[in-house]
């Protein structure tokens, strides 16, 4: 008799799980990253793809294209620049601007807190909590879809919550919560 499809255990519905995705798919953005990413598509198409395409005539006037490197460096990148081009336009078509600072003094945690709490060895760190397109790990941004972000979202200053991490579940509390000033 095959072993292949038999469940060897039961999970346990003690077994702490990450908090459901939120439903919908939305795409939040800050009006600052929503700025950014409409600043880089318009520099795209106005400068760039504008400047290439200057480059790749010129390129395929001076005769044999097979062995032309302007030319063929000209073709990708401009099909490199075409891609981001859509790219950018669907993000910014489902985009959902959402203003952090209308939660300014408020101590519960939503999309474009900054959070600061402390782990079950008492490390201190600082979050904020941005969107897919926008948020920068070096930065101290982590995306609302992240496991901590997830963890942390609706939570309060003082709360103790349960994160699930690969190796290990952690505890961490929720020291403060500051929002951007209108």
């Amino acid at each position: 008799m095959s072993r292949a499809f038999v469940k060897e255990t039961d999970p346990d519905d003690d077994d702490p799980q990450l908090p459901p995705l939120p439903q919908g798919g939305k795409n939040y953005m800050t009006p600052q990253g929503f700025a950014r990413m409409r600043a880089e598509l318009l520099d795209l198409i106005d400068n760039e793809r504008p400047k290439m395409v200057e480059i790749v005539h010129w390129a395929a006037s001076n005769g044999d294209r097979s062995e032309n490197g302007d030319y063929l460096y000209g073709k990708k990148r401009l099909r490199e620049i075409d891609r981001r081009i859509r790219f950018l336009t669907k993000r910014l078509d489902v985009a959902e601007v959402v203003d952090p600072s209308v939660h300014h003094g408020n101590e519960q945690i939503f999309f474009g807190a900054t959070v600061t709490y402390a782990d079950d060895e008492g490390v201190e760190r600082t979050v904020r909590i941005m969107g897919i397109d926008e948020a920068d790990s070096s930065a101290g941004d982590v995306s609302w879809i992240s496991p901590i972000a997830r963890t942390l979202l609706k939570a309060r200053v003082g709360d103790v919550l349960k994160l699930v991490m690969p190796e290990r579940v952690a505890e961490i509390e929720v020291l403060e919560v500051v929002y951007p000033a209108p």
